[in-house]
């Protein structure tokens, strides 16, 4: 039977994002375009070698390829497993930005109709920690020439095999020379030109932010923040410095572990941190209520006390990033995309979750008009109404969040589009772009977790521990 063409605007959203064109409506449809055969989810075990193609007709003609063929699928389709399928291979040999929307559409519910949203998530969860990888002589080559030394001087044991790879870089398991195990990622040959390549993607871009929520047509500054914080992804000396930073917000609390630096065999281009173990997400959400109860106050915990307390938000919120202990700690990697907030809105948002965790309605409402920096009229009733409903974790606290919950979130984002036009309507204010990112990852990392959480006291508690109470 022909999948429902009612469910295509909606998955037209992530595939215009693929593709960088403009409606899945507009795609064209060919036979031959199906004949694709079936293939296993990437993980650990089935990562693959594939060359990055960093030219700009390269990547554009593959994700114009992808679009056509995932477009057609998906009308052909009742699970829409091959146009899953054909999106994981292509966006994990592209990795850069479109690695990154697949890793979205991959666990944000919401992204992918609920008709097509298993297929999806099971096709692209290998992005996250299992997408194609470079070679091992490329990666010793470029291990060896940034530390300045070959790999048996810098290592006693080194892993020819990649124990994962991303839309970045690949991480290898090693042992320093005084016998500490350590994971030593490293980038991909080619991954800065790939990147630039997509950053100068004006429909890529327009795809992504698309996901992300409302914005000014034509907004420098939304593009501006989206390249300034994936160029700086790039830059792993700075993803040390602030790893080290999100440990020091973090020391005191005896259920966040952040892998410590290994500052002397670290570069902007090799990062190598201590090895942790964990289970994922999808082990972590088969076990106790009681444990998946702590991993989600645990995860609500590093996510608010670090944007409240210590000013930082880390944006990239995808389950490959959290390690789940049976003790009931976490293990948080991956801090390449993180954003400083301004002390002025550091204070804002402290208001904002204090009146909502005091059900003030009259203090909330006032901050978040502060913090969206909106002026009235119908957009302002609209946002306000949005911004109350993806508080609810603290409004309603306990709350259980969702995945219908957090595909609501998502839609709700969607919805407040239909105010572009209108004269009260302003852009999100800079910084926030990534926010909604994290907001909209966030929640469907706890829904996975089924259970409810006095979230309220779990800010509370924080809130007074750093004196702000």
């Amino acid at each position: 039977m022909l999948a429902s063409r009612a469910v295509l605007p909606r998955c037209g959203k992530l595939l215009a994002a693929l593709a960088g064109l403009d409606h899945v409506s507009h795609f064209g449809f060919s036979h031959l375009a199906l004949r694709t055969s079936r293939r296993a989810p990437l993980t650990l075990h089935t990562m693959v070698e594939k060359k990055l193609p960093t030219g700009r007709l390269q990547r554009l003609s593959k994700l114009a390829r992808l679009g056509a063929r995932t477009g057609a699928s998906l009308l052909l389709s009742r699970t829409g497993e091959a146009a899953a399928e054909q999106a994981a291979e292509v966006l994990g040999s592209m990795r850069g930005l479109a690695a990154k929307i697949g890793q979205m559409a991959s666990y944000v519910d919401g992204v992918v109709p609920e008709a097509h949203r298993d297929a999806y998530e099971r096709a692209l969860q290998g992005l996250r920690t299992a997408a194609p990888t470079s070679s091992p002589e490329q990666i010793k080559a470029l291990v060896e020439r940034e530390l300045g030394a070959p790999i048996d001087q810098l290592f006693a044991e080194w892993s020819e095999q990649p124990i994962a790879s991303a839309s970045i870089g690949q991480v290898h398991r090693a042992r320093l020379l005084d016998g500490r195990e350590v994971a030593v990622k490293a980038q991909h040959p080619g991954i800065e030109r790939a990147i630039e390549t997509d950053l100068s993607n004006a429909s890529l871009l327009e795809g992504m932010l698309s996901m992300l929520g409302p914005r000014a047509l034509n907004s420098k500054q939304a593009y501006e923040e989206i390249s300034t914080r994936f160029r700086e992804e790039l830059d792993y000396e700075l993803e040390a410095e602030r790893q080290r930073t999100f440990a020091g917000i973090h020391r005191s609390d005896p259920d966040i572990h952040i892998p410590e630096v290994i500052a002397e065999r670290s570069t902007k281009r090799v990062l190598t941190t201590e090895l942790v173990r964990g289970a994922s997400l999808e082990e972590a959400a088969t076990r106790s209520l009681a444990l998946r109860t702590r991993y989600c106050e645990t995860l609500w915990r590093f996510v608010y006390k670090a944007n409240l307390v210590g000013g930082l938000f880390n944006a990239d919120p995808h389950p490959g990033n959290y390690l789940f202990g049976e003790d009931g700690r976490i293990a948080f990697l991956d801090f390449g995309c993180v954003q400083p907030i301004p002390e002025e809105r550091v204070a804002l948002a402290q208001r904002l979750h204090r009146a909502a965790r005091l059900n003030d309605a009259r203090a909330f409402e006032e901050n978040a008009i502060a913090l969206l920096q909106t002026r009235g009229g119908a957009y302002e009733r609209a946002a306000l109404a949005y911004v109350r409903r993806c508080f609810a974790p603290l409004l309603s606290s306990p709350f259980h969040v969702t995945r219908a919950y957090a595909a609501e979130i998502v839609q709700g984002g969607y919805d407040l589009k239909q105010h572009l036009l209108d004269d009260s309507f302003v852009p999100l204010p800079s910084g926030m772009i990534f926010m909604t990112r994290l907001q909209l990852g966030f929640y469907s990392v706890l829904a996975r977790l089924d259970a409810t959480v006095d979230y309220a006291a779990v800010e509370a508690r924080f809130f007074r521990e750093s004196g702000l109470e």
